[in-house]
């Protein structure tokens, strides 16, 4: 069963990720208290651990899954251009994934090679707009569900 890990926001451009255990997500806020969480293709981006650990272990490093910068952490799901679509569910909330979240040099500044590792098979995650918000909290169960 795919399952939420973690869930982490920024609250300004080039900020420090901020962890917490729950939080609410908007189809007008996105990740509350997250500064990108204005509507948009963009607005919450999603990672799977695997694929996190697949990049690490690429450049024999094994770094926190914030360095990635993105806002949820999920288990036993990965992403790939078949993805572009499919819906993310997890209790009430609701997101249609738009695209893929390409590595950006921030990756290459919190380490030497993690850009070059996170470029294949969607390994950097998927970025994704809300449809309709819920709370979620570290630990819920999450689906794919097909259009």
């Amino acid at each position: 069963m795919a399952t939420l890990k973690g869930i982490a926001y920024r609250n300004k451009r080039k900020a420090e990720m901020m962890e917490t255990s729950a939080v609410q997500v908007t189809p007008e806020r996105g990740v509350e208290g997250c500064y990108r969480g204005k509507p948009s293709d963009r607005q919450v981006t999603v990672m799977s651990v695997e694929d996190w650990q697949l990049a690490c272990a690429d450049i024999n490093e094994d770094l926190h899954w914030t360095t990635r910068r993105a806002n949820l952490l999920v288990e036993d799901i990965s992403f790939g251009p078949a993805s572009v679509g499919d819906i993310i569910k997890i209790g009430d909330l609701r997101m249609q994934i738009m695209m893929e979240t390409d590595p950006c040099s921030r990756m290459e500044q919190a380490r030497k090679g993690l850009l070059k590792a996170l470029m294949p098979d969607w390994r950097g995650g998927a970025c994704c707009r809300v449809i309709s918000g819920g709370e979620v909290k570290v630990g819920n169960k999450v689906e794919v569900i097909k259009p």
